[in-house]
């Protein structure tokens, strides 16, 4: 198993310039409408928090090699005999050695967990809010997540920022932001990749990804979504 961080890409260029659209009009609202009063609240200036949006943006591109999952697979290939100028094609399924590299994303997981981390031990006090939060935000996440076949762990990308910023609001209506972020990031995290980590191997992905590809757009939008509660 190599140790080098292998770049992949994991969105399709309509996808990548949609995101960036997205952070460039968040980076002119926080700019305008959003005081500098309201990101002390959290513990990060607007420049932070715009760093952080655009690092997670960019480190999507960068996985870092954990494990390779090794697993028998009946593979299916077709044998070409030809007798009599006649070409026969012979289906045949046959055991074979398939494995998934599983790695963490430095944009979907690495950074959104490091920045959790500060924001709870800055809001001691939401923590228990913010248990809550992750436990809703990964049991409805978990529910909808779907496993594919030669691409891994697939989420809607809209459902757990609307599911944490809807749970941030009921069970923390002073202080959503944290809330929303921490269950977001986190809850997408569990409720996706780590809850479905069994029997990984058996998709035939060459990458399983955690906080990547079929996850990440979640992961980021719910960074997004979070700040807009500021």
């Amino acid at each position: 198993m190599t140790h080098s961080f292998p770049v992949y890409r994991h969105h399709g260029n309509f996808t990548l310039a949609a995101l960036m659209l997205v952070l460039a009009g968040l980076v002119i609202f926080i700019f305008i409408f959003v005081t500098e009063a309201a990101f002390q609240r959290i513990g990060f200036t607007r420049l932070q928090v715009i760093v952080i949006l655009a690092a997670t943006l960019l480190g999507s591109a960068v996985n870092i090699p954990l494990l390779r999952i090794k697993s028998w697979e009946n593979i299916a290939t077709v044998k070409e005999v030809r007798f009599f100028w006649i070409t026969y094609r012979i289906p045949t399924i046959a055991p074979q050695q398939v494995s998934t590299l599983v790695a963490v994303n430095l944009g979907g997981a690495i950074i959104p967990v490091f920045v959790s981390v500060y924001l709870l031990s800055q809001h001691a006090s939401l923590l228990p809010q913010s248990l809550l939060g992750i436990l809703i935000t990964s049991i409805i996440v978990h529910l909808v997540a779907r496993k594919v076949p030669g691409v891994g762990i697939v989420t809607p990308a809209f459902i757990p920022p609307i599911a944490a910023a809807l749970t941030a609001y009921f069970i923390s209506p002073n202080s959503p932001t944290v809330v929303a972020y921490v269950a977001g990031t986190l809850g997408t995290l569990i409720g996706a990749d780590l809850t479905n980590l069994r029997g990984l191997g058996k998709l035939g992905a060459p990458v399983a990804s955690i906080g990547g590809a079929g996850t990440f757009d979640g992961v980021f939008l719910s960074g997004i979504l979070a700040v807009l509660l500021i």
